[in-house]
């Protein structure tokens, strides 16, 4: 298991600081939100992939993931009615499939909540929308040889897709091995679903999980809460997961460098305490 960091807690930095801070504490990798890095990161050359993935190797590590994905450029929906609108937003998702890959990242983690928000009336047409944007960049994620994991998150965030039951449907519907979901530590313990060892003694196996975040239930980082993580990391060591695990905090306390510190101290305590 690889552990990286969600690059913007600490996006005040240089990207070469982000990725010396980084390794310095211990982290594996970068987890990359593209509008950290430009206004534009879907325009080709916006983003100097070969520059930016120098920067990871020089400090020694990988820039794991993408998310955050449609956070720019602004107006982008996978639910709305407009066909061109739509259309637009497919073409982003796919320029970031092939940034994702030139940067030498494996994964792709599509939360963004606001770009898919039902159409009051239309709601399961919406949703048939969302799905048909998601089929639409499989062949491109498998083609490109990363994986595209759509994002349960907590209701209050998201208006559908928001257990991992729901997005695993929505993956068997796409039927095609690079579309996948993914697991949030937060989004689970707001819908209080079945825990986290659990959920992945469900979806693991089945091959539906390719991606895990990791923060507290109080949207602060890891270890900083009461989410217990022991058992989620002794699940994914029973079913060998060899995948990556994002820290993803929403609330940086005290700071964003304090925040990703504390939680890669108490998250490779779990793993030296599973070990032994």
């Amino acid at each position: 298991m690889k552990i990286s960091l969600c690059n913007e807690v600490i996006r005040e930095m240089t990207f070469a600081a982000q990725c010396d801070f980084a390794a310095a504490l211990g982290y594996d990798g970068l987890e990359v939100a593209p509008f950290t890095l430009s206004d534009t990161p879907h325009v080709p050359g916006a983003i100097d992939a070969a520059a930016t993935r120098k920067a990871a190797r020089d400090a020694g590590i990988e820039i794991t993931s993408l998310h955050w994905l449609l956070v720019a450029p602004e107006g982008l929906s996978i639910t709305d009615p407009d066909n061109a609108l739509r259309a637009r937003t497919v073409d982003v998702m796919r320029r970031l499939i092939d940034l994702c890959a030139e940067l030498g990242g494996k994964a792709l983690v599509h939360g963004s909540p606001v770009q898919r928000g039902l159409t009051p009336g239309d709601e399961e047409g919406a949703k048939a929308r969302a799905l048909d944007c998601f089929a639409a960049v499989a062949e491109d994620a498998q083609a490109a040889g990363v994986v595209y994991c759509i994002e349960p998150l907590a209701p209050a965030d998201a208006d559908f897709i928001n257990r991992v039951g729901e997005a695993a449907a929505m993956v068997d519907a796409i039927d095609n091995p690079a579309m996948r979901t993914m697991l949030d530590c937060c989004a689970t313990h707001k819908l209080a679903e079945d825990g986290l060892g659990g959920l992945i003694d469900q979806w693991l196996p089945s091959g539906h999980i390719a991606h895990i975040q990791v923060n507290d239930g109080n949207g602060r980082g890891p270890g900083q809460g009461a989410l217990q993580l022991t058992p989620l990391f002794a699940a994914l060591r029973r079913h060998e997961y060899t995948g990556t695990i994002a820290v993803e905090p929403f609330d940086y306390h005290p700071d964003g460098a304090a925040c990703a510190a504390r939680a890669i101290g108490y998250l490779r305590g779990i793993e030296e305490a599973l070990i032994v």
